[in-house]
């Protein structure tokens, strides 16, 4: 493994290069970096609930972010930019450019946040990760976490007259009490932040369907205003497609929910698993 005097030259030659953006390299030495390599260092992980079921949710901002921070860049006394990307719908991610060195890695998404801070700034929860990234060995991380909600399927989807029909569950994953005593340590709670506000039903062409990938034409929703939905939580629910979908496609549906609380700055959804369905 390099020295870390020769991984942060490697930083710096990198960062330099990718702020310099379309200048040429001939027209200061101080770009003529050809000679170091890109980072190629692999991380891969995934996100679990409590008994080791994969956090299913969106693909893209609105499902589960990543934040990577480097610890040696840091400790070189330069200001750290978070290397942030998103996990696949099924809660797995990798990253397959980064430097060998250490970092800090946190994830955030429709469960309690692993690091949160009061109003004044102070930490009172890090369930964050440090690991160290080894040149040539990818670096494997899971974290388990409290998710928000669990939606799933009552029963496999029907189709009646070109509309598909979802028959579905939603229910706490984290009691509305625990979620209290969570959040409270930060200092903002409010007991509307335990309030489901809205159940989506997705369709679309492939299994990646969520938020921003499915077609509007036949998708549904449903709102709830307060804590309209306190009664409906573990019970069974009937949600329908709108319109006609034509006979002979194949689609795919997901059912999602949330509640009214921000994890960096998003209401994230929890989400079913997708499922084929075709239209006869």
């Amino acid at each position: 493994m390099e020295d870390n005097s020769m991984n942060n030259i490697k930083r710096i030659a990198f960062y330099a290069l990718a702020a310099a953006g379309l200048m040429s390299a001939a027209s200061c030495s101080l770009f003529k970096i050809d000679n170091y390599e890109a980072p190629d260092e692999t991380i891969r992980g995934r996100v679990v609930d409590m008994d080791g079921n994969p956090v299913l949710t969106d693909q893209g901002s609105e499902g589960i972010r990543v934040r990577l921070m480097d610890l040696e860049w840091e400790a070189a006394g330069n200001e750290v930019t978070p290397q942030d990307f998103n996990c696949m719908p099924d809660g797995t991610f990798q990253n397959t450019k980064l430097f060998p060195g250490r970092y800090n890695v946190t994830v955030d998404g429709p469960f309690v946040p692993l690091v949160m801070d009061d109003a004044q700034g102070v930490p009172v929860a890090d369930n964050s990760q440090n690991i160290e990234i080894i040149k040539g060995k990818p670096c494997e991380v899971e974290f388990m976490v409290q998710p928000f909600l669990n939606v799933e399927f009552v029963d496999y989807p029907q189709v009646s007259d070109g509309k598909i029909i979802a028959k579905v569950r939603v229910s706490r994953a984290i009691s509305k009490n625990d979620l209290k005593a969570a959040i409270s340590q930060t200092g903002d709670w409010k007991d509307e932040y335990a309030n489901v506000t809205d159940i989506q039903l997705y369709v679309g062409y492939n299994s990646s369907i969520g938020y921003r990938s499915h077609d509007s034409e036949w998708s549904s929703y449903v709102e709830y205003s307060g804590s309209a939905f306190e009664s409906k939580l573990g019970k069974e629910i009937e949600l329908r497609t709108n319109g006609v979908i034509p006979s002979g496609r194949k689609m795919y549906v997901r059912v999602a929910a949330r509640i009214n609380y921000q994890t960096a700055n998003v209401r994230r959804y929890n989400y079913t698993e997708p499922l084929e369905v075709l239209i006869p």
